[in-house]
């Protein structure tokens, strides 16, 4: 779910950025190459928590990093929109586990547990 926030955020960035109003166009940065560069490494690293879900972490801190700088490159972070969405999404990367993978130890751990948990007919009929 993170990395979906990031990319949609990386997304709205990328779109802010790029509007007109009539004669009127708006970039902001260096020649406008944080308002292409930054939406584009969030939607890169939106990718890679989906991909690489064991480097989630890394990813979501540079991905929270990166979302806070865009309030100052692009446009307001998307006119907010699209810094809030990152933001959330880089903190559901770094926050979020991925589920653990069950083996079958852990499954017959799992019913010998149960099967204990089984209270005998004589101890309910006291």
């Amino acid at each position: 779910m993170g990395g979906i926030l990031l990319i949609v955020g990386g997304l709205a960035m990328f779109g802010s950025s790029q509007l007109d109003f009539g004669r009127l166009h708006i970039h902001l940065g260096i020649e406008g190459l944080q308002a292409v560069v930054i939406p584009l490494l969030l939607i890169v690293l939106g990718a890679l928590v989906i991909a690489t879900p064991a480097h989630r972490i890394l990813y979501g801190v540079i991905a929270l990093a990166t979302s806070v700088y865009s309030i100052v490159g692009v446009n307001l972070g998307g006119f907010l929109i699209g810094f809030v969405l990152s933001a959330v999404g880089g903190i559901l990367a770094v926050s979020w586990m991925p589920r653990a993978a069950r083996t079958a130890e852990s499954e017959q751990t799992a019913e010998a547990d149960a099967e204990e948990a089984i209270v005998p007919d004589e101890a309910v009929t006291r």
